[in-house]
């Protein structure tokens, strides 16, 4: 890219590397993305160094779908945000909350179209296919979270466990996109961050409802809603209790010059500012503050052009500016 020598660095390692690079006396700021425990660790560390820190950790994203939503959209948008990048990035969509009566035509529509649509997703690593997770360890969590619902009492409505005997051949950690109806909100997979392509679905009967679930639980990264109703969606947007939201939109990341990162006083983010935008260039920058006073100026050149213009003001309006006045209000 250009950068001189230096600029850009890259160190493999654990524990060890980590609290090197924070500790070093010539490091100033330090960044984070990743888990929430970790992510307060570090926190904690550079506050006890003084350091500024930025340190975004997990994510529990809530999408509610309103009776008034466009199927097509919505379930389209809703597969791309919970499957997409094998559901391994932070503003992945893990919960869905269907308003309304489960039995209603509405809401039975939309939630086959979302599983028709993860259905047809092929594993690959080509264009338009999911790729396998990030390891070993992360395959065996999601699966755990499988398993659990399972023994919870919840429904496998699409079941990606399937293509870890299709894709046994292949190289890589393989789970398809997973879909799970909860009956019970308090499910582990309905409040814990699963990290896979694993969509908890959960039927309420009320706005509030919805809004209690997604407020409920302690990470504050993303959500969205969708309808087609501006003032239905404006009700949700004053209550949501994320940093990032969504109208229409499963990945509502916003755009430069807006600034990227979770919600205060949640997992999703310890420290300062946010990661882009505004946020980091107050983070990654000083305000200096400069006061400063000069001396009239004697020189000639401003003095005879004073006298000749006190001269016109006062031929004027009769009026004198002794104040020095510049004139701008």
């Amino acid at each position: 890219a250009g950068f001189p020598e230096g600029v850009v660095n890259l160190v493999n390692g654990a524990r060890e590397a980590v609290e090197g690079l924070i500790d070093h006396p010539l490091v100033r700021a330090v960044t984070f993305v990743g888990s929430s425990p970790v992510a307060e660790i570090v926190s904690r560390r550079c506050r006890e160094l003084n350091k500024r820190c930025t340190a975004l950790g997990g994510a529990k994203n809530h999408l509610i779908a309103l009776q008034d939503c466009d199927i097509e959209g919505t379930s389209s948008d809703v597969v791309v945000s919970y499957a997409g990048c094998a559901g391994q990035r932070c503003m992945a969509a893990s919960v869905l909350l269907i308003v309304g009566d489960e039995e209603g035509t509405h809401q039975k529509a939309l939630l086959q179209n979302v599983i028709e649509k993860a259905a047809k997703i092929q594993p690959g690593t080509e264009p338009g296919k999911m790729g396998p997770v990030i390891d070993d360890h992360s395959l065996k969590k999601i699966l755990s979270y499988i398993e659990r619902s399972e023994k919870e009492g919840a429904t496998i409505l699409l079941d990606g466990r399937s293509w870890m005997s299709e894709m046994a051949s292949s190289k890589g950690n393989w789970i398809g996109p997973t879909i799970i109806l909860h009956r019970n909100k308090a499910d582990g997979a309905m409040n814990e961050e699963v990290f896979g392509p694993v969509l908890s679905v959960h039927h309420v009967s009320t706005w509030q409802e919805a809004i209690a679930i997604e407020n409920a639980n302690p990470f504050g990264n993303a959500a969205a809603i969708y309808t087609t109703n501006g003032g239905h969606a404006e009700w949700f947007l004053t209550r949501v209790r994320a940093a990032m939201l969504g109208v229409n939109i499963g990945i509502p990341v916003p755009r430069e010059p807006f600034s990227f990162g979770g919600l205060y006083g949640t997992k999703s983010k310890y420290g300062d500012m946010d990661i882009t935008g505004d946020g980091a260039i107050e983070f990654f920058t000083n305000r200096i503050k400069i006061t400063s006073k000069w001396p009239v100026p004697s020189v000639p050149e401003y003095t005879m052009g004073l006298v000749k213009q006190q001269q016109d003001q006062k031929k004027v309006n009769g009026i004198v500016d002794h104040a020095n006045f510049a004139g701008r209000m």
